[in-house]
């Protein structure tokens, strides 16, 4: 269920941040955090995401102006999704930029995070429409320009966000999917590829890409469909007609493309709104239940409080 936040305009009678010496005070709101928070996360417009939230009584989102404000503060920094949430955790500056005066309010798990990524990025591919784009509408260059992170840092604006949210939503799936076909294999077979398939099952799929900054996600896309591929030739004998493998095969086709025997990744423009969204469903659909696929067929999550 989707609910705007403005629990920040209410400040506590007390909080960690009143006990730092007034000059410290004073130092942080005059800081790019205090700017960021004024300019960006008071002006973000939360409204155009209700549609990726269930509207059935549910459990209300995390709010979305600190998921969205911290893709933007990750972006800026080229931090990991670990960095992300050890600077959301323990850095102060950080959490004010979000509306937070008090250590320890706010925490969440980091699916939360994935799971609004994929909403995002499946209502994007649905409909062309880029909601934060839209959000970001009332937040001008100027503003942004105002709390420049660091010398040297590229600014990211709402397209480049969502286009790395998609990319790194794109390798988590095709991990899950190399998951799959390992446990789909013969405990012979698992021997015989267990050096390649090694660094993607050590945990689900939004534990690897936990670790992994933005800018080495092609690589890492790349290192996958060049193991895809081989998987599809040498499995092909022994388990062409296993779903897993079918699976397998129509995500390299979605994701990858062969010019002169080499792999290419596909650009994001060039996924089709049908391609694969999770290897739970291969028409798409997520949720089990028919009462539950509106909270997760792209306007909702039945997750989404996670």
């Amino acid at each position: 269920m989707f609910k705007k936040n403005n629990r920040h305009f209410q400040l506590p009678l007390t909080s960690n941040v009143d006990e730092l010496p007034p000059k410290l005070r004073n130092r942080l709101d005059t800081s790019w955090s205090g700017a960021f928070y004024r300019e960006f996360f008071c002006r973000l417009d939360e409204t155009p995401f209700a549609v990726l939230y269930a509207d059935c009584p549910s459990r209300p989102n995390i709010p979305v102006n600190v998921l969205v404000g911290l893709e933007y503060l990750k972006a800026g920094n080229g931090w990991t999704d670990e960095e992300m949430f050890d600077e959301f955790g323990y850095n102060t500056q950080v959490r004010y930029a979000l509306g937070f005066r008090q250590l320890g309010d706010g925490d969440f798990e980091p699916r939360t995070l994935y799971y609004f990524r994929e909403r995002l990025s499946r209502y994007m591919q649905e409909t062309g429409i880029n909601l934060l784009e839209k959000a970001f509408e009332k937040v001008t260059d100027q503003q942004i320009a105002a709390f420049q992170l660091k010398t040297g840092k590229q600014r990211m604006d709402s397209t480049q966000i969502a286009s790395n949210i998609r990319v790194m939503g794109r390798l988590q799936l095709l991990v899950e999917v190399l998951q799959r076909v390992y446990w789909m294999l013969t405990k012979e077979d698992q021997d015989y590829y267990g050096e390649e398939f090694a660094p993607y099952i050590q945990g689900h799929a939004g534990q690897y890409v936990y670790h992994i900054k933005g800018q080495d996600t092609n690589e890492h896309l790349q290192k996958i469909g060049e193991l895809t591929q081989r998987l599809l030739i040498e499995l092909e004998s022994s388990y062409a007609q296993n779903p897993v493998y079918q699976m397998l095969m129509r995500v390299f086709g979605e994701h990858f493309r062969v010019e002169e025997k080499a792999i290419k990744i596909k650009e994001g423009k060039e996924l089709s709104a049908s391609s694969l969204q999770s290897p739970d469903d291969l028409e798409g659909v997520s949720c089990k239940s028919s009462s539950a696929n509106r909270c997760k067929s792209g306007r909702g999550n039945c997750q989404e409080a996670m």
